[in-house]
């Protein structure tokens, strides 16, 4: 990779703007300024568990939705479903943050090398520079610093929760905010602290939560020469018997290595993890912006700990809890963060959000018993990190169609992998249970399929509007989805259910158009404003439902009628959604400019998704921010799409690139496609693509550009193809 980094010449200010560092279960966001030099730090899985309010009464049922609904008692199904989602708990925690102080210090400039995950610090005026990393297997924290002691000062700081045995944590008020409180309304036990002296000293505290659940952070402090090594830990109760002193262990004996040997563990991780793949674009913006979705992924997605929520391991540093909980929304963001790192090979960071799902399976089939009355498997749609309900707007935290999207996770993998095993043993287990659930809740009127209720995410916000005539065509989009798919494994398996799931598709009613071609919301409304979630084209993308070669007029009138009603309305996940649709009608300059409106006017200087035209340039009436990963990992997977289009034995390389980049030098190493197809391409800008081809089985393979020149080959396996196609000019 080229060197791609963050650098900033002046003080960093704002917590959303930090260098970013971690290692898949801690992160530190780096920032301040030389009076407040702050290391903000999280781990992904410090949560309050609490029971959220509501969800085990009796009235908390699909069935007492369906009724609240059909009845239009909009008040009522707020106060039962909604509600819930307005107390701060339970909620993801902030964790705490280690604080310098340079009294001499005028400014500080800050780096990150990508490459190495590393970054690096001069405190101007002080003679200070500072050195830190995440170390990417001990999950461990460093810092080194190097200067005099006296001319700097360090201090361990806590959330600030509030202690007081007496009180519970609530707001004094019921608040839509995307943030809903502070860490000072939160009531738990006092701190416990303590500091330990030595050739390494020590310094920690420990904050009780539950009964049964307390975290902390270690600090461990090395002088040597003119430089002080700092190791931090954050640990939890479920870290081991005794995980403080066990903490105190892992610390002496990597302090006592040396730091050049911790450094080059670290980097030997990340050596490796840019080594699956590359690419070399005509746009700095989009170059660079496709390495930092990548470190971002590797920094906080690893296979073994928990998968990415909203912020991945970055908690906010403002005195607030963290916006929307921190929690895991699948109503799309879980979705999209577990999207682009498929083609580009990064498939065991992805994994992690694979088996996070599968060992949830049980709190699933729990929930589709109690909530849906059902067998088989469903998971909320906005949930705590195992898997129960948060509550929020019912209409999409409560829609079982939701858990269809999270098997597309399985199936995307299964396609990009070709491992037949994880078929069998995984994704058409995960389908099958879901189906159960979902044929469950199917009601069928003259010999077709509706949901009692239905919704189009997030149409109408939560007013009774937001029950649209069933079905919506995102439900609809997704039934057929299932079923289709199901149909699919099945032939594949040879399991005897074909016809079973043939059945079914064949009950689903035809998706609603309306007079001008254009995907409906539902059967009896049309989209008649700008809104943020492009559900209505769910057929279109991500589920692939459609072939624009057999669906052109349908496809190009959904994207026109987008286009009438403007993006006053969208957040940043918006502008990657049509980015995709645009690369779906081969529109390169379309694709092209909803990323660089997303890069340059919806992201953080660090690359952060901010959700909002936060700069109001104008693209969007929401100026707020936010910040929600699942966006960045979204626009990767878009530019991802311009670059390579993968369908059953299929490729089509630069499918949907600008004019301006037609002329220029553009490759890529180490994609895939599906079948576990290596891909590589070389092309000029002037007469010729290469394409490399690296297979792990025999295939035929159809490959081509966009311009029309088209190839049919036979791979054998294990041995690289070098395929040579033309631009249009050479083929005219």
């Amino acid at each position: 990779m080229k060197e791609h980094q963050l650098f900033f010449n002046k003080s960093i200010e704002s917590w959303d703007e930090g260098i970013p560092l971690g290692n898949g279960r801690i992160g530190t966001l780096i920032w301040g300024t030389p009076k407040e030099f702050r290391f903000s730090l999280d781990r992904v899985d410090i949560w309050d568990h609490s029971t959220p309010q509501n969800i085990e009464c009796e009235e908390f049922t699909y069935g007492t939705l369906i009724q609240l609904a059909r009845e239009g008692k909009t008040e009522e199904i707020r106060e039962l479903f909604d509600a819930p989602y307005n107390s701060p708990l339970p909620t993801k925690l902030p964790v705490g943050k280690i604080i310098f102080s340079f009294p001499k210090g005028k400014n500080i400039t800050s780096r990150l090398e990508m490459k190495t995950a590393c970054s690096e610090f001069e405190v101007e005026g002080s003679g200070i520079s500072l050195e830190a990393f995440c170390h990417a297997t001990t999950k461990s924290g460093f810092i080194r610093i190097r200067g005099k002691e006296k001319e700097y000062e360090i201090c361990l700081l806590s959330p600030g929760f509030s202690c007081d045995r007496g009180k519970t944590s609530k707001v004094e008020k019921i608040t839509r905010d995307f943030t809903k409180g502070t860490a000072k309304d939160l009531y738990y036990p006092p701190l416990q602290e303590g500091k330990e002296e030595g050739e390494i000293s020590f310094q920690w505290f420990l904050q009780p939560i539950e009964s049964d659940f307390y975290f902390g952070i270690l600090m461990g402090k090395k002088r040597e020469d003119k430089e002080t090594t700092i190791c931090y830990k954050i640990f939890t109760s479920k870290d081991g018997e005794d995980p403080l002193e066990e903490a105190k262990l892992e610390i002496k004996k990597e302090l006592n290595c040396s730091y050049e040997r911790m450094r080059k563990e670290h980097q030997d991780w990340w050596d490796k993890f840019w080594k699956k793949s590359s690419l070399s674009l005509p746009d700095a913006l989009f170059e660079h912006n496709w390495y930092i979705t990548n470190y971002l992924l590797g920094s906080c997605s690893r296979k073994g700990e928990y998968p990415m929520p909203l912020q991945g391991v970055w908690t906010a540093d403002n005195h607030e809890l963290p916006p929307w909980k921190g929690d895991y929304h699948n109503d799309l963001n879980t979705q999209i963060s577990y999207t682009h790192y498929l083609k580009a090979n990064h498939w065991e960071e992805g994994e992690a959000f694979l088996d996070y799902l599968w060992n949830l399976r049980p709190q699933a089939k729990k929930f589709a018993k109690t909530f849906y009355k059902t067998k088989g498997i469903c998971l909320p749609g906005v949930m705590t990190i195992d898997g129960k309900p948060l509550g929020g707007w019912p209409m999409y935290s409560l829609v079982p169609t939701h858990q269809i999207w999270l098997c597309q996770c399985f199936d995307q993998y299964y396609r990009y992998s070709g491992d037949r095993s994880f078929l069998k043993d995984r994704a058409k287990i995960y389908f099958e249970e879901t189906a159960d659930c979902i044929l469950g809740l199917l009601e069928e009127r003259e010999g077709k399929y509706y949901l009692p209720i239905s919704s189009s995410p997030e149409i109408h916000d939560d007013e009774i509007e937001s029950f649209v005539e069933p079905n919506s065509n995102y439900d609809l989009a997704l039934l057929f989805y299932l079923f289709t798919t199901l149909k699919e494994y099945s032939y594949i398996l040879q399991d005897g259910r074909q016809e079973e799931w043939e059945r079914h598709i064949k009950k689903l009613p035809s998706l609603a158009v309306n007079e001008e071609k254009v995907l409906m919301i539902s059967p009896a409304e049309s989209l008649r404003e700008s809104h943020r979630h492009l559900s209505n084209a769910m057929a279109i993308w991500p589920l692939k439902l459609y072939n624009y070669q057999f669906a052109k007029e349908v496809i190009d009138a959904t994207i026109l009628d987008y286009e009438k009603w403007g993006s006053g309305m969208w957040v940043g996940f918006s502008f990657c959604w049509m980015s995709h649709l645009y690369s779906v009608a081969g529109n390169g300059e379309g694709a092209y400019e909803q990323l660089r409106i997303f890069w340059e006017s919806f992201c953080s200087p660090n690359g952060f998704h901010l959700n909002g035209d936060y700069k109001k340039r104008g693209y969007s009436i929401f100026h707020y921010r936010p910040f929600t990963l699942e966006s960045n990992m979204w626009a990767a997977d878009a530019l991802q799409e311009m670059l390579l289009k993968t369908e059953q034995d299929e490729i089509t390389v630069l499918p949907a690139i600008p004019r301006h980049w037609r002329e220029k030098s553009i490759s890529f190493k180490g994609f895939k496609a599906y079948g576990n197809l290596n891909v590589s391409l070389e092309y000029d800008g002037q007469k010729e693509y290469k394409v490399i081809l690296l297979s792990t089985y025999d295939r035929e393979l159809v490959v081509k550009n966009s311009e029309g020149d088209c190839k049919k080959i036979r791979l054998r396996a294990n041995q690289e193809e070098n395929i040579f196609l033309k631009r249009k000019t050479e083929i005219d």
